[in-house]
């Protein structure tokens, strides 16, 4: 009796710690967007690549950028290990000027707070149309 308890402590021990050392990990693609010079009304919608190189499911609690003129979207599911996945950015185009806007992503990964970004030049048409 005393080895089958053992056995299973030191199963549930080992259990245990693989648990713990499961990680979810977020890697992009790219951090950057850059939209370039673009015409005013245009696509302003533009996505992040990402791979989960840990070893457990990675989830996306929350997306959020730092102005109402930029709309992120996260994935619903939980992206497996090896797996990739995308998070979609709308941006306003109606807006002249220039584009320089943060998005933060917060999920369960070893980074659990990440910053990715997007850059460009929203340009009225007439002003394209000169170059």
């Amino acid at each position: 009796m005393k080895k089958v308890m053992i056995i299973l402590f030191i199963g549930f021990l080992g259990t245990t710690i693989y648990a713990q050392d499961a990680k979810a990990q977020i890697k992009f693609k790219s951090e950057v967007v850059d939209y370039g010079e673009i015409a005013k009304g245009s696509d302003g919608v533009r996505q992040f690549e990402f791979t989960n190189t840990g070893n457990a499911p990675l989830v996306i609690s929350r997306v959020y950028s730092s102005c109402g003129c930029t709309i992120p979207k996260k994935p619903e599911e939980p992206i497996a290990p090896g797996a990739t996945g995308i998070i979609e950015v709308k941006y306003d185009t109606k807006r002249v000027g220039p584009i320089r806007k943060t998005i933060t992503v917060y999920s369960n990964a070893v980074e659990a707070t990440k910053a990715i970004k997007i850059k460009g030049t929203v340009l009225d048409k007439s002003v394209l149309e000169k170059n």
